[in-house]
């Protein structure tokens, strides 16, 4: 198959391995809490509760892979 060929949206789904250029699925972002406004830098695939360092607030919660944001955080992808 010609490089040429592979629109970004299939690359994007097949498995972090089987790409054309190996990339990670997971990434850091930042989090700005509802309440105090304070930024927290979180792992997109969060193992654990992460509270708000200012507030105490719940930013998000675990799943099986990607963390849950809360209602109301705003986030913004880091870039490396």
């Amino acid at each position: 198959m010609p490089l040429s060929t592979l629109c970004p949206e299939e690359e994007k789904r097949r498995h972090k391995k089987k790409r054309l250029v190996q990339c990670p699925n997971s990434y850091f972002m930042d989090v700005k809490c509802p309440g105090c406004y304070k930024i927290t830098t979180v792992f997109s695939h969060a193992q654990t509760v992460v509270l708000c360092v200012g507030c105490s607030t719940v930013l998000c919660q675990p799943t099986g892979g990607k963390a849950r944001l809360t209602e109301g955080c705003s986030f913004r992808r880091k870039q490396h």
